[in-house]
C-alpha cells in the first residue's frame, strides 16, 4: 500500500504506437503525470488526441511501448496475467461512456456483479448495493432493468457498479459522452461527489471543457503529448 503522501498513481514516460512499422500512430509520445490520493484529475483533449489510450495504460488494460506506471504502489507494467487481473478487481475500476450494463439485470444486479464475482456474503453484498444506490440517487430504482432507465440514471448506475468493489482508483473515460449537457453536468458532480464520500481516486478523461470546472486539477493532452 502506498504512503499518504505519496502519490496514488505515478507515469513516467509512457509511449505508445499502434499500427504497423511501415505506418506508425503515436498515441502517446514521453507522457507522465501524478495523481494523489483523493484527487480528481480532468484529462482534457480533442477525440483522438490519446486520453483513452492514457487511461488504458493506468489501469492496465494496455501495455506501453515505453515507460512505467506505477498504481497504489504496485508497478503495474511489471504486472503478469493474473496480477492484472488482481489490480483491476481490488484497486482499479472504470466507468465508460457505453454504460456496460447488463440488461436482462436490475439495477442492484447489474451494481452487485462485482461482488458476486468476489464471491462476497450475500448480507453484505445486499448492504452495499443498497447504499451505492443510495448514494447514486437511485435508491428507488433498484429492481428496474437498463431498459426502463434514462441514460443519466443508467450511467449512475454504472458508476456505483465501479465503487461497488471500494476501488482505490477510478478511471472514467468519456462517461459523459453519450449525455445531454445538463445530464453530464449533474453525472459529472455526483462523480466529484463518490470521490470524496469514498475517498477515491479519479481519473476523468473527457473533451468538454466546461466540466473541468469540477476537477482538482486539469491535465491538458493533443496529439499524444501533455501540453505546457
Amino acid at each position: 500500500m502506498s504512503g499518504a503522501t505519496e502519490p496514488m498513481v505515478v507515469a513516467r514516460g509512457l509511449t505508445r504506437t499502434y499500427g504497423t512499422a511501415a505506418a506508425p500512430l503515436r498515441a502517446l509520445h514521453d507522457v507522465s503525470l501524478d495523481v494523489a490520493p483523493g484527487e480528481m484529475l480532468a484529462v482534457v483533449g480533442r477525440s483522438g488526441s490519446g486520453k483513452t489510450t492514457l487511461l488504458n495504460l493506468l489501469g492496465g488494460l494496455d501495455r506501453p511501448d515505453a515507460g512505467t506506471v506505477r498504481v497504489d504502489g504496485a508497478e503495474v507494467t511489471a504486472l503478469d496475467d493474473e496480477g492484472l487481473s488482481t489490480l483491476r478487481r481490488d484497486t482499479v475500476s472504470y466507468v465508460f461512456q457505453t454504460f456496460g450494463l447488463i440488461p436482462a439485470l436490475t439495477a442492484a444486479e447489474n451494481v452487485g456483479v462485482p461482488l458476486r464475482l468476489r464471491r462476497t456474503p450475500v448480507a453484505a453484498r445486499e448492504q452495499r448495493v443498497a447504499l451505492l444506490l443510495d448514494l447514486v440517487g437511485l435508491g428507488d430504482h433498484a429492481l428496474q432493468r437498463p431498459a426502463e432507465l434514462s441514460g443519466g440514471q443508467q450511467q449512475r448506475v454504472a458508476i456505483a457498479r465501479a465503487l461497488a468493489g471500494s476501488p482505490r482508483v477510478l478511471l472514467a473515460d468519456e462517461p459523459t459522452g453519450q449525455l445531454d449537457t445538463e445530464t453530464g453536468l449533474g453525472v459529472m458532480a455526483l462523480l466529484r461527489a463518490v470521490v470524496e464520500s469514498e475517498g477515491v481516486t479519479a481519473v476523468v478523461a473527457t473533451h468538454d471543457a466546461v466540466l473541468m470546472s469540477l476537477a482538482d486539477r486539469v491535465l491538458a493532452i493533443s496529439d499524444g503529448r501533455v501540453d505546457g
